[in-house]
């Protein structure tokens, strides 16, 4: 996600009319509207029901022709750019426990919290703003680059964190395996008898427990990894990793994996060289984790900036079944590709090219899956 916060007020100065915003739709598809006015939306995930949660960056976490469900605008940071209210997750035993966790950008400091909160008791559309537990912190030593994305896979939270910011990831952090920045972290919320006073502690298996590393690193060498999902058939992570100034990618990888997805020494398939620009030359020696798939600013007519990772498909019946769809912020452009895509696969022409900000897809706890755009509008995409 590297402008889509940056670009908000200039969004919101030639915001479109959502309802009537144009669609262009290939293979078939298309995106009904599903509720508009939202303020500047940037996710939409489910709690194991019909109803649809939407995050607005201000801090508050709607329901789709509800009303809010929390609203944390007074802790979380208003200062703009790439800051605010980021993620969310349902626990997976949400039915029963009441748990969800939110990872936010907290005022004053501009540091990132995952914080746990409980639904309230008397009312299942109402969140107990009281009931909050700051679950890990960590520092941000710029206001950009602060991931956002969460997410269970059983019992263990997923955590994705950028690489703290400015350009070219001045400090190194993505490929420092002492710091959590640039990482995709891997905790168990719910044991806060960590040692040290922890209030999380580390599952079986994470990669890097006992060596010179931080134990709840589960991959690293990610930039900005704003939003990332889990095929629900095969258990593999999908991740929309934001590039520097040429390259997009999207990264894919088997669980349990202890993975080194390449940046700072690496954009996309390319050699980075720093601070400012890519050598252009695809890479043939030392990869890393290469990308599933890239595609450049200049690339489909350009226009492109910064990708949005979404889900693959798993709807039975449906035209997107076995698919990975995902966008591009800044040209509205939205792709899919098998989730057996070849690694170094050349991608297909886009699916629909829209003229929405695109900042984040969604799936509803039936498989559908949506687009949320950031002038305020949640989408589904017809899977029909």
């Amino acid at each position: 996600m590297r402008r889509i916060m940056l670009l908000v007020a200039l969004a919101a100065s030639l915001v479109i009319a959502v309802a009537g915003a144009p669609a262009v739709a290939a293979a078939g598809l298309s995106l009904a509207l599903v509720e508009d006015g939202f303020a500047s939306p940037l996710y939409v995930t489910n709690a194991g029901d019909a109803r649809l949660f939407v995050v607005e960056r201000g801090g508050r976490i709607k329901i789709v022709n509800g009303g809010t469900f929390l609203d944390l605008s007074a802790l979380v940071s208003q200062d703009g750019g790439e800051r605010g209210l980021l993620g969310l997750a349902f626990h997976p035993g949400y039915a029963t426990n009441g748990l969800f966790y939110v990872d936010y950008v907290r005022a004053g400091d501009g540091a990132s919290v995952i914080a746990e909160y409980h639904v309230s008791a008397g009312d299942p559309d109402l969140a107990d703003a009281a009931s909050a537990r700051i679950v890990l912190t960590v520092a941000q030593p710029y206001g950009n680059h602060n991931g956002g994305w969460l997410g269970f896979k059983g019992a263990n939270l997923y955590i994705g964190l950028g690489d703290g910011g400015d350009a070219g990831d001045p400090g190194k952090r993505a490929q420092n395996k002492k710091v959590l920045l640039g990482k995709i972290l891997r905790i168990n919320p719910l044991d806060p008898d960590g040692p040290g006073g922890r209030s999380y502690s580390i599952p079986a298996g994470n990669p890097y427990v006992g060596r010179a590393a931080r134990d709840e690193i589960w991959s690293y060498g990610l930039r900005n990894p704003w939003r990332c999902s889990f095929d629900d058939a095969t258990g593999k992570l999908w991740c929309g990793d934001v590039g520097q100034y040429k390259f997009e990618e999207i990264d894919r990888v088997k669980s349990g994996k202890a993975t080194n997805f390449g940046w700072r020494l690496l954009e996309g398939r390319h050699y980075y060289k720093y601070p400012h620009r890519t050598s252009g030359n695809l890479c043939t020696k030392g990869c890393k984790k290469l990308p599933i798939a890239e595609y450049a600013h200049t690339a489909f007519g350009g226009g492109n900036c910064s990708v949005t990772g979404g889900y693959v498909s798993r709807r039975p019946g449906a035209q997107l079944a076995g698919q990975y769809v995902f966008g591009d912020y800044c040209s509205g452009r939205i792709w899919m590709i098998p989730a057996t895509f070849p690694a170094g696969g050349v991608l297909p022409a886009p699916a629909l090219d829209t003229s929405y900000k695109i900042s984040s897809f969604g799936q509803g706890s039936d498989g559908r899956l949506y687009v949320v755009d950031l002038n305020g509008g949640v989408y589904l995409i017809d899977q029909s």
